[in-house]
C-alpha cells in the first residue's frame, strides 16, 4: 500500500523548510502525543551572518554537521563530495539521519527536509526514503525543483505543493 505523502518543492530560499517547521510546530502544539520522526536542515552562519554550512537537526533536537565551506573544514574533509562551495559530511549525515528513518510501529508522521543533492550523496538515504513511501505512515518532505533531485515516484505522493512566493522570514 502506498504512503500518504506531501512533497513540498520550490526554488532555493523560497521557504520550504520554513513551511515544514511551521507545520511541525503546529502539530506538536495541537497534539503533544503525536509521534513524529525525521529531520530538517538548518543553515549555519558565522558571527558576521555569512552562511558557512548546514546542519542536520532531528525533530527531537539532536544535531550533526551536514556541509561546511572549505574554510570551516578539516584536512580529511577535502575528500568529501562538493555541492557548490560546500563539502558534504556524508558519514555525519548518515549517523543521525538514517536511524531517524527507521520505521517504528508507533510513528504517526515522518518529516524529511530535504531529499536534495547533499543528502543524496548517501547511498543508503534514497532507499530509506523509498521504504518509508512503501509504508502506511504519512510523510511530509521537501524536495528541490525536480531537475536537481532524484524523482520520488508520483504514485506515492498525495500532492506536490510548489511554493512560488517566499514564506521565509526576511
Amino acid at each position: 500500500m502506498g504512503s500518504k505523502c506531501l512533497l513540498v518543492t520550490g526554488s532555493p530560499g523560497v521557504g520550504k523548510t520554513t513551511l515544514i517547521m511551521r507545520v511541525f510546530q503546529n502539530l506538536k502544539l495541537s497534539n503533544p502525543n503525536l509521534k513524529i520522526q525525521g529531520f530538517y536542515t538548518r543553515e549555519v552562519r558565522d558571527q558576521g551572518g555569512e552562511r558557512v554550512g548546514f546542519e542536520l537537526v532531528t525533530v527531537d533536537g539532536r544535531t550533526a554537521p551536514l556541509a561546511l565551506t572549505p574554510s570551516n573544514s578539516t584536512v580529511s574533509s577535502m575528500r568529501w563530495p562538493n555541492v557548490g562551495k560546500y563539502k558534504v559530511d556524508v558519514a555525519s549525515f548518515e549517523s543521525l539521519a538514517l536511524p531517524e528513518l527507521q520505521i517504528r510501529q508507533d510513528t504517526d508522521l515522518f518529516i524529511i527536509d530535504e531529499v536534495g543533492k547533499m543528502e543524496l550523496f548517501s547511498s543508503s538515504f534514497f532507499p530509506a526514503v523509498l521504504k518509508l513511501l512503501e509504508s502506511d505512515i504519512p510523510l511530509l518532505a521537501s524536495i528541490p525543483i525536480p531537475k536537481s533531485g532524484r524523482d520520488i515516484p508520483a504514485e506515492n505522493a498525495i500532492a506536490y505543493l510548489n511554493i512560488l512566493q517566499a514564506l521565509r522570514p526576511q
